[in-house]
């Protein structure tokens, strides 16, 4: 795992999600949704790797006019699961759970919702008081910012500090569109893999403007 500290907090996470809640609410009916279909979209996208795609899929269903409030109990909690996982983003998780407890109380989405709102909460205290006192080492300040959601406040820490963070920072800050792969920019540059294997060598967006 790309971040400890998250560990026992995902564990606990699985072991609360509900059998009946998955992050993707397809259906096995023979004539799907839109909404089914989107969130098979999203399901292809996690088994390939690109769990911040994902999220922006989900974004971007969240924000159709048609959807019921079921659909978008179970966007919001398939949104809130990936950024409280491998997409690091437990501000934005946080959000996402109290959205859910706020606008659907009493669903089994909002039930759901509330003990993992607990964790992220928790998590989000300690990661966020671990930074403010400022007793972290440059690589440490990057993941626990990172892990927050703080991507910005990362990658710029990232730069000014000449820091190589792993394979799996670099590919998220390539998909989230901070890192870029065009030899025409300037700056340091970051060998990285995808989760296909093919290798790009990627550099800071920001560069080329």
């Amino acid at each position: 795992m790309r971040f400890m500290i998250a560990a026992s907090s995902l564990a606990i996470l699985a072991a609360c999600a509900t059998s009946d809640a998955p992050v993707s609410a397809t259906s096995s009916v023979a004539n799907p949704t839109a909404f089914d279909l989107a969130m098979d979209t999203v399901d292809t996208l996690l088994e390939a790797g690109n769990e911040q795609t994902a999220i922006d899929r989900l974004t971007q269903l969240l924000g159709s006019p048609d959807l019921s409030d079921e659909d978008m109990a179970n966007a919001l909690m398939a949104r809130a699961d990936i950024r409280y996982g491998y997409g690091n983003d437990v501000w934005g998780a946080i959000a996402d759970f109290e959205e859910v407890i706020e606008r659907y109380p009493g669903s089994p989405q909002a039930i759901e919702a509330g003990p993992l709102l607990d964790l992220a909460r928790g998590e989000a205290t300690t990661l966020n008081g671990q930074v403010e006192m400022g007793n972290l080492s440059p690589t440490q300040e990057f993941e626990y910012r990172f892990r927050l959601g703080e991507h910005q406040e990362a990658a710029d820490l990232m730069l000014a500090r000449n820091l190589t963070p792993e394979n799996e920072y670099i590919l998220d800050l390539y998909q989230m569109g901070y890192l870029c792969d065009d030899p025409t920019i300037t700056g340091p540059s970051y060998d990285m893999a995808e989760p296909d294997g093919t290798v790009r060598r990627v550099r800071f967006c920001e560069f080329g403007k």
